[in-house]
């Protein structure tokens, strides 16, 4: 079968072997030298592939796939820079596939048409294709649909990359004909093996401590394509540089910025992790992914709409002051703005991961909203019914009305449930913060309401 080329692409493994060049040895490698050194380090096979063992182990998912030779559509999904390209060309050429690319971003319906049409022809002649979409994503969903007959007449074996969560991206259809593989962002351990490649491949160690090797790799927050064009630009200063602090790392290069994007899963993913950090009681935690969504640009005031529900879902009234707290730092964070006013919600977040929890109303609200839908149009019981006209008095309503406050106690006990409903417990408080003295309250009231009703003799 037909082998796929070896056009640029992206990295992560020992260096390939280039294409052979016209002139002389030195101007080979000369030529060589001026290619990106991310390019120079593209790997030559999957087992050079380096941070994805769970997917290229000895065994790994992919790996047993190609020893079984069953390999089918794949979507890779994961964050820039761990080797989606890489690695769909390199299981091209392990299957003995020709690999085609085209990216969603500069591709429309006739693009794929000619690419569709181009993959029958082989597959007329024997050669079969490995159809790789870089950020499929981006297609519309009548655009996903184009791939479902050619992937379904085994057409074209497709791998879709994609930075964003399949199950929001991709259409149900396209999903269910293909294997969702999930590419994981580069570790220390794995940017560590990448610096150590590029020396090698550079000759001589890059003019960094210890301290600032570290830094460097945290800068590329887990994208090695970032990590090794920083690199390259360390192994630029001249021979005789001494080895650069993490100061002086941080003034030569500009940090990665953190992958955040309001509108995508990224959004939901930190406010899901400052949400649960707050009800875990982690205050660290809960100020950290804050950080966080403020660093990648989110609006405050979403935030202080979040933690508002926060405070009455997951803390209700354990804490009756939490929300008071909450709403108040958001009236101070419109009153000052960003940044004075984001420590005013900083210290909201503390306050609601500090605060007993209990979500006993949030449960008591959807137990009572599930029995009102069941029980229809019940009538209040006659008793507590207004009656400002002869006819209503004479169907009882108001009839033996107590007035709550001229009992003893200040406690009738009598029924409040419609006639024809029993009584239904639907709030039950926690035994933690003000919710334990309501319970107290709560217990108390119902020993004087089956009093009362003896009394009654109801």
């Amino acid at each position: 079968m037909a082998r796929s080329p070896s056009p640029p692409g992206d990295l992560f493994g020992a260096p390939a072997p280039g294409p052979a060049l016209a002139g002389s040895g030195r101007a080979s490698a000369a030529r060589g030298k001026l290619r990106p050194l991310a390019d120079r380090l593209r790997p030559a096979t999957l087992g050079d592939v380096t941070g994805q063992d769970h997917l290229l182990g000895p065994q790994g998912t992919l790996t047993r796939m190609l020893e079984r030779g069953s390999l089918s559509s794949l979507i890779l999904w994961g964050p820039p820079g761990v080797g989606k390209t890489t690695i769909a060309r390199l299981i091209a050429e392990r299957a003995g596939l020709v690999f085609s690319q085209i990216s969603a971003v500069f591709s429309g319906v006739a693009d794929l048409k000619r690419v569709f049409e181009e993959a029958a022809r082989r597959n007329r002649t024997g050669d079969a294709t490995l159809l790789f979409v870089d950020e499929i994503h981006r297609f519309n969903r009548a655009q996903q649909d184009a791939f479902l007959p050619v992937v379904e007449e085994g057409i074209v074996t497709l791998i879709g990359a994609t930075t964003e969560n399949p199950s929001f991206a991709l259409n149900g259809a396209l999903l269910s004909r293909c294997q969702v593989l999930v590419l994981k962002r580069l570790d220390d351990a794995a940017l560590g093996q990448l610096l150590d490649r590029a020396e090698a491949e550079i000759g001589r160690a890059l003019p960094l401590t210890g301290e600032a090797r570290a830094t460097l790799a945290a800068m590329s927050d887990g994208d090695g394509r970032y990590l090794l064009n920083m690199a390259e630009q360390l192994f630029s200063l001249p021979d005789e540089t001494e080895a650069l602090d993490p100061t002086g790392l941080a003034d030569l290069l500009s940090k990665r910025a953190a992958l955040y994007d309001k509108d995508r899963e990224e959004h939901y993913n930190l406010i899901s992790a400052l949400h649960k950090a707050m009800r875990g009681s982690d205050p660290d935690a809960a100020l950290y992914w804050f950080a966080r969504m403020l660093g990648g640009g989110e609006d405050p005031r979403y935030i202080a709409r979040r933690i508002l529900r926060f405070a009455a879902e997951d803390i209700g009234m354990a804490d009756p002051q939490a929300l008071l707290v909450t709403e108040t730092a958001w009236t101070t964070y419109e009153r000052l703005g960003s940044p004075e006013g984001e420590l005013a919600l900083a210290q909201a977040v503390v306050y609601l991961a500090t605060a007993p929890k209990s979500n006993a109303v949030y449960k008591a609200f959807g137990a009572a909203k599930r029995a009102a839908k069941a029980t229809g149009s019940l009538m209040p019981p006659a008793h507590i019914l207004n009656a400002p006209t002869k006819l209503m008095r004479d169907l009882g309503y108001g009839e033996d009305y107590a007035y709550d406050h001229d009992q003893e106690e200040a406690f009738s006990g009598r029924n409040y449930f419609p006639d024809g409903m029993s009584r239904e417990q639907f709030y039950n408080p926690a035994e933690r913060g003000f919710e334990r003295e309501i319970a107290k309250r709560l217990d108390y009231w119902a020993k004087l309401r089956l009093q009362r009703e003896r009394e009654r003799g109801e």
